[in-house]
């Protein structure tokens, strides 16, 4: 029996180390998505000032 129980604390072992990489990965990921979104969001309101900075000219100089 104590070799069962060294088989099984070795699983037991093994399957926190796989949750707590798979934890880190997840973070990471989302950490990774949370930047990329933030960059998508100050890139579409940059296009949009740019935009309604081109507008506002152009209504300007059509008075």
């Amino acid at each position: 029996m104590p070799n069962n129980n060294k088989k099984n604390k070795t699983a037991e072992n093994i399957k926190d180390t796989a949750g707590a990489a798979f934890h880190t990965v997840h973070s990471a990921l989302e950490t990774t998505e949370d930047a990329a979104m933030g960059a998508v969001d100050a890139t579409a309101d940059a296009v949009e000032n740019v935009t309604n900075n081109a507008d506002n000219k152009n209504n300007k100089k059509n008075k």
